[in-house]
């Protein structure tokens, strides 16, 4: 087995362990990740809440086709709170995906919808005024979006079949989406894999004020949320940055700490794409 496969996938086989054997493992992960760039490179815990260029070290993953899908070397992990459980994946992302994403969406975009907890069925809502899409099952079975799906699987342990179809959004200036839990509060949604746990949130564009991703009960702290002073934690949007967060906590029950939302966009686009995963298959 190859060098990256034995650290990545190694770590896959104890998720059916539990929610708590699972979150130490993602510690494990996170550490085995930051300390093989080598001693020469900085920890993401002494660069967290700076803005830092971070170095690259990929030449020990050559030709290893494995680690080049999983962008070994290149995604950087930041905890960035533990209750609730959120890590920033640094350069989750490639350009060139975040681009091909946009590009599939582009045609298809229409405005979004929020879950009606009577019906489980989509509703407009004033709650969200973004536009959105989601892939189909032929073009998740494309490679670039196998490629990103698989990814997701490993950095989260989840396993691909529990994750539901990407859905790629775009929020335009004064567009928003008010705080929220991603896990159901219908039965309806449960009949097919079971509850969300967990929510890979990535980044596909730059250059937008405004538009951070607000945990209001993450932290101690205050944040920038739409160019207001919040209490809570928030993250940037940066293209290829994905932010990966649980619903679930490790008593197996939602996490009403999970609650986010995302800020007013002031100027230029905001572009992401948003993998749900549950507890089950669900298909």
């Amino acid at each position: 087995m190859a060098p990256a496969m034995k650290i990545v996938f190694g770590l896959l086989t104890f998720v059916t362990f539990g929610m708590l054997i699972g979150a130490l493992l993602q510690l494990a992960f996170i550490n085995r990740l930051e300390d093989s760039y080598g001693n020469g490179f900085p920890s993401l815990r002494g660069l967290r809440g700076q803005s830092s260029r971070y170095l690259r070290d990929v030449s020990r993953w050559a030709n290893d086709k494995d680690a080049e899908l999983l962008r070994i070397g290149y995604v950087k992990p930041e905890v960035v709170s533990w209750s609730p459980r959120i890590i920033v994946l640094h350069n989750f992302l490639s350009s060139e995906e975040c681009e091909y994403l946009k590009a599939i969406a582009r045609p298809r975009l229409q405005i979004s919808t929020v879950v009606d907890i009577k019906t489980g069925k989509g509703v407009k809502s004033d709650v969200r005024t973004s536009s959105g899409m989601f892939l189909t099952h032929v073009e998740r079975s494309y490679p670039i979006i196998q490629a990103i799906e698989k990814r997701i699987s490993v950095f989260s342990q989840v396993p691909a079949e529990n994750g539901e179809l990407i859905q790629v959004l775009k929020y335009e200036p004064k567009q928003f989406y008010r705080p929220h839990h991603d896990y159901f509060g219908d039965t309806f949604n449960l009949k097919r894999g079971g509850q969300r746990v967990a929510t890979m949130l990535m980044y596909l564009t730059d250059d937008v004020e405004g538009g951070e991703t607000y945990f209001p009960l993450a932290g101690d702290g205050e944040c920038t949320c739409g160019g207001k002073i919040m209490k809570g934690i928030s993250v940037k949007p940066t293209k290829g940055d994905a932010v990966l967060f649980w619903s679930m906590g490790l008593d197996g029950q939602s996490d009403p700490k999970s609650i986010h939302g995302g800020c007013e966009v002031l100027s230029g686009e905001k572009w992401s794409a948003t993998k749900w995963m549950r507890q089950k298959a669900t298909s």
